[in-house]
């Protein structure tokens, strides 16, 4: 004998299973005061699914896709049955291999796939939790890992509009001069979603006014960048249609108008992944960086004093960007990086490539110069060799490159290449010159060491790239300004672990044929120790140099921290430079889970020095906020706001951002406000209409979104809490989460007779959710009510009648609330 329970009074035991899975119950030994009245039809089958279409998310080997209406039908067999029809639309999301697509079989008219074709495939249905779950064997499958999908599971989202914006203010008053006046900033991007297009506009703006300076305000507005784009996934490439720069690992990167087609190393595997650039450097106190490239404000951000490592920007960047960092006291460090890239290196058998064509332009929008294209493939030989090439040409220009690229294996990854131009000129006759490349990488696990990129780059005096090439055309002398001689570049990271010790160093050398050399290196050295009961204390020291256009600018940072409290850091620090030398004392703290503070008190050359630093991870907004002061020299206090708007016929919600234009996803919580949820970063809550955006996903990564159950009102529930999905480059994904939110209560329903439903008889909302199940006498609990909501009732597989809450709806499990159900 077995037994179950049900609340306090209700056993269930299945006493047999037939042959056809039909389950007969022991209604016997149930506690039932009426057991003629009892519906168990929807339990007597085991795992029956009425036939019919149901909305259900997909679990395939425990890895969720995105929910779609799936068919049951009886299979033609066991026509009181009922089986998942899985159709062509469905299959191609599964991501099988061609082997196993070549072998399948269909039934219902060819509609509806033969799971018998794919030996040891299951399915199951759950509509308590709206999940289909499927298991296929891996060897069907393509190949995936933890964190990544095949393209048959890309998703190009929904069609959208969606309004990125960067805005900085800040307000400044130098006590000395008598000036005053505020500097308004930003830049942001607006774009549409059509099916698998991305179109984008970039803008930027400016407004600088200063009292009492005797110059007028300076203020400006401009479209920087108009592009379609879109994934080719077979090619694993992008096609990109309109203002663009230069994408290449071979020749210098210029803008130009036109089109391009180039391998996107995002759609491959995490681990087959290439570098992203970083900006990295020192600010002495709280400052604004400016990364920019050719005009084109890249990104704009504030941050506090001291090192700082700027690592998401997208990796499509290429060429040399302008980082100014802007100082509250009105000084500014302005340097410049070279995006190099690690060692040109192809798997074995596969081919990568970029291709492009136009005219040269500018940031105004105007062409300038002559139709050029271009072309560079990299071919993965063998196992450790590539081979690499390309060319680019147009009218006066022409460059072919070639170059081989080694896997060193224990030694790390080397490459080298040469690349040949011949330009002619209106002033002068044609010459011709070379270019010479070395590149190196390795991470040396031994030692916990990696040399993230390494190289050395030799241009003789003939040798002209593009860029070059448009400037002496348009200068009446011929000459080009800063044409390239020598780049040493280097950047490297140490760990050592047992000793508490790490070290990270970037170093650039760029000499010019004529033009002063600039030199830039930033170093960081710190450790990790413990002194008697204070632990985690943490040493630092920073040593920078930055030599741009013969301004030199040479300084360190020096800090020493440990834990205080349950959140709190307390420090020193000093910075140490020409033009200042500042010693402080600081705290910082964390303010719940979404935003963070920095207060420093301190002295600079003598004046007293206080300065303050605060961010927030808003819903809205990422928030980021400083103030400054130095006695008897200047005050400033800036905010700077990140965030955007994302609007599709699904709905949509104000939201903060982490890449302009970049991809997101649109969660709705069935109407419920104030629902948490949230990717890898802090959470955002739902807005009034029951929408948010999770901002923090990737592109071609499988990305999962889920509620904070922890932080879920008391009143609401979901039966179903973390989604998964894989979105394209720039896509607006849409996930449905089923919230039931509102009161509860125990109920007593009647019918019209003054009888009452059958045991098992099901309760519904408007919704169609269920809100309680029917037990012995008609007591139910009822769960997410709202006030004068109407419920339907049903047994026998139909709607029997209806029943309407009142206004006031009492609460507490004690209370049996008489609902009475009346007939449609």
């Amino acid at each position: 004998m077995c037994q179950a329970s049900l609340g306090t009074s209700v056993l269930l035991c299945a006493v047999s299973v037939a042959q056809s899975e039909d389950i007969q119950f022991n209604t016997d030994i149930m506690d039932l005061k009426d057991r003629a009245n009892i519906d168990l039809s929807q339990f007597a089958r085991k795992g029956f699914i009425l036939p019919g279409t149901y909305e259900l998310g997909i679990s395939l080997n425990n890895q969720g896709l995105p929910a779609r209406p799936v068919v049951f039908l009886p299979p033609d067999d066991d026509p009181k049955g009922s089986q998942a029809c899985l159709n062509q639309a469905l299959v191609e999301q599964l991501g099988l291999t061609d082997a196993a697509v070549k072998g399948l079989t269909w039934w219902h008219e060819e509609q509806c796939l033969d799971m018998a074709s794919l030996k040891g495939m299951e399915a199951r249905a759950d509509l308590g939790t709206s999940t289909l779950y499927l298991s296929i064997p891996q060897a069907y499958l393509e190949y995936t890992n933890a964190n990544w999908d095949p393209p048959s599971r890309w998703e190009e989202g929904i069609p959208g509009i969606l309004l990125d914006y960067s805005l900085n203010a800040q307000t400044q008053r130098q006590s000395q001069e008598g000036i005053q006046g505020y500097n308004l900033s930003g830049n942001g991007v607006t774009g549409a979603n059509l099916g698998s297009w991305r179109l984008r506009a970039s803008w930027q703006t400016r407004i600088n006014h200063q009292t009492g300076s005797g110059r007028p305000t300076e203020q400006s507005f401009d479209w920087t960048q108009y592009t379609a784009h879109r994934a080719i996934a077979p090619l694993r490439a992008r096609l990109t249609i309109g203002e663009d720069f230069l994408n290449s690992d071979i020749f210098d990167s210029f803008r130009f108008t036109g089109a391009s087609l180039v391998s996107d190393d995002n759609m491959l595997p995490p681990n087959l992944r290439g570098y992203a650039p970083e900006v990295s450097g020192v600010a002495r106190g709280s400052a604004r960086v400016v990364i920019s490239q050719q005009g084109r404000v890249i990104k704009e951000v504030l941050v506090a004093a001291g090192p700082f490592r700027i690592q998401d920007l997208d990796s499509a960047v290429s060429g040399a960007l302008d980082v100014r960092i802007e100082e509250a006291d009105g000084s500014v460090q302005s340097f410049q990086i070279d995006t190099a890239t690690i060692p040109y290196l192809t798997r074995p058998g596969q081919v990568r490539f970029k291709l492009a064509a136009g005219r040269p332009s500018d940031w105004q929008h105007q062409v300038n110069g002559p139709v050029f294209a271009s072309g560079e493939f990299s071919w993965g030989v063998s196992n450790g060799w590539s081979l690499y090439g390309g060319g680019l040409g147009g009218d006066g220009y022409s460059a072919l490159s070639l170059g081989i690229g080694r896997d060193l294996m224990a030694f790390g990854a080397l490459s080298a290449d040469m690349t040949q131009s011949r330009a002619r000129l209106p002033q002068q006759s044609s010459q011709q010159g070379g270019s010479y490349r070395l590149s190196y990488s390795k991470r040396f696990d031994q030692t916990n060491s990696q040399v993230t990129f390494a190289g050395y780059r030799f241009s003789d005096s003939h040798f002209m790239s593009m860029g070059d090439f448009l400037s002496a055309r348009d200068n009446l002398t011929g000459i080009t300004p800063g044409r390239s001689k020598e780049m040493y570049t280097v950047s490297f990271n140490q760990q050592l672990q047992s000793l508490g010790l790490s070290a990270y160093l970037n170093y650039s050398h760029q000499t010019y044929w004529n033009q002063a050399t600039n030199d830039r290196y930033n170093l960081t050295v710190a450790r990790y120790f413990d002194i008697g009961r204070f632990r985690n204390i943490n040493l630092s020291l920073t040593g920078y140099r930055n030599n741009f256009n013969n301004t030199k600018d040479d300084g360190m940072y020096l800090s020493l921290s440990m834990p205080w409290g349950n959140a709190g850091v307390v420090s020193f620090s000093g910075s140490y430079a020409a033009s200042a030398n500042t010693n402080a004392v600081g705290y910082s703290s964390q303010v719940g889970n979404t935003g963070n503070y920095t207060l420093r008190t301190g002295v600079s050359d003598g004046n007293a020095d206080l300065s303050g630093y605060y961010s927030h991870r808003g819903s809205l907004a990422q928030i980021d906020g400083m103030a400054n002061y130095r006695a008897g020299q200047y005050n400033s206090v800036g905010i700077s706001l990140m965030g955007g708007a994302t609007l599709t016929a699904e709905g949509g919600a104000l939201h903060r951002i982490s890449v302009l234009g970049g991809t997101r996803m649109l969660i709705d919580t069935d109407g419920v406000a104030g629902v948490p949820v949230g990717g890898y970063g802090s959470t955002v809550n739902s807005n009034y209409f029951g929408k948010a955006v999770v901002a923090d996903v990737s592109s071609y990564y499988r990305n999962s979104v889920r509620i904070d159950v922890d932080k879920l009102a008391d009143n609401a529930q979901a039966t179903n809490s973390v989604v998964q999905g894989t979105l394209t480059e720039g896509a607006i994904g849409y996930r449905h989460f089923e919230v039931i939110a509102g009161e509860k209560v125990m109920a007593v329903i009647r019918l019209a007779d003054g009888s009452v439903p059958p045991f098992g008889a099901t309760v519904l909302n408007a919704k169609q959710q269920e809100a309680g199940m029917v037990t012995d006498a008609g007591n139910v609990y009822l769960s997410g009510l709202q006030r004068g909501e109407m419920l339907t009732v049903h047994w026998n597989n139909q709607e029997q009648c209806r029943l309407t809450l009142p206004q006031e709806i009492p609460t507490g499990m004690v209370t049996n609330l008489l609902l009475p159900c009346m007939k449609r």
